[in-house]
């Protein structure tokens, strides 16, 4: 991508700093297994969303690592909005999680598991820059699962208000999702090994991270047939028509020198999100738009 082309794409879409809205977390009727009464697909969807506000915190730090270093003052905006909207998904994740806990699942070991790993290992024993490339790399991940699970309608059987609060996370997390790379082509002068090597990390320790939440959320929920579960939830993920399937051209992209993430686009159905939130103020009603236009 040119000079000229990196500008065009920085300009041209904007960040939208959103107060996290209300999804009715709180509502006793929430049921346990809200993806379809489906165990396997809704404890996917809740270790992922243990592992967001922290993950939202290293990411801050790592791109605040270099925020200093911005001259550019359209990426110096950026940067600004992509903190807040990474706080506001920490914050709506943790309350989500807090349901978790209620469960019965150990959050609060998992949380500071996750906090030592992220900022005792990664942040002290690893330089600023790869920290960094783990950073733009998790957004590239997060970006593509949010293209892929809504183009594919993956949440149309899902309670509307969890379905509505990934809606909210997918839309920003498309909104901002080349700034930390921005920051580490730009400013951090990051190169093309460092970058492929942290995503390669990333795409083995994310997963592992999230199936290894999941196996003790089954264990808490006492799940029959657990192995069965495994298998066919493996299969939903990764078989021929499963989540993943179709993506893999989207998660290659990454390795090509010349990549930058405005190559992928923009999630289709956004402008659709945009609008019906804009319009209602009600985050619940855009995620069924979302849903419908999937």
């Amino acid at each position: 991508m040119s000079c000229a082309e990196e500008t065009t794409t920085m300009t041209e879409h904007r960040i939208v700093p959103r107060k996290g809205p209300d999804f009715g977390l709180e509502d006793d009727d929430l049921p346990r297994y809200w993806f379809g009464g489906d165990a396997f697909k809704s404890r996917f969807f809740d270790a992922m969303s243990l592992l967001f506000p922290e993950g939202e915190r290293f990411f801050i730090a790592c791109v605040r690592d270099f925020r200093d270093q911005i001259t550019d003052p359209d990426l110096q905006h950026q940067v600004k909005d992509f903190i807040y909207q990474e706080g506001q998904h920490g914050m709506v994740h943790s309350q989500f999680n807090q349901r978790i806990k209620a469960q019965g699942v150990a959050v609060d070991h998992i949380l500071q598991e996750e906090h030592h790993f992220l900022f005792n290992v990664f942040r002290k024993r690893m330089s600023r820059r790869y920290t960094l490339a783990q950073t733009a790399a998790a957004e590239h991940l997060t970006a593509l699962m949010a293209h892929g699970f809504f183009a594919k309608g993956l949440l149309k059987d899902a309670d509307p208000r969890i379905r509505a609060m990934y809606a909210w996370h997918a839309v920003e997390e498309i909104e901002h999702k080349a700034v930390a790379f921005d920051v580490y082509k730009t400013v951090a002068r990051g190169g093309y090994l460092t970058r492929v090597l942290a995503m390669l990390q990333v795409s083995i320790t994310f997963p592992l991270h999230t199936f290894l939440i999941m196996r003790h959320m089954f264990k808490v929920d006492a799940l029959p047939r657990r192995g069965r579960a495994w298998l066919k939830g493996l299969w939903w993920l990764y078989g021929p028509r499963g989540v993943f399937s179709g993506l893999l051209g989207h998660y290659l992209a990454y390795f090509k020198p010349g990549f930058h993430p405005w190559q992928q686009g923009q999630l289709e159905s956004y402008a659709a999100w945009r609008e019906a939130y804009e319009r209602s103020g009600d985050a619940i009603e855009a995620g069924e738009v979302v849903a419908r236009a999937a």
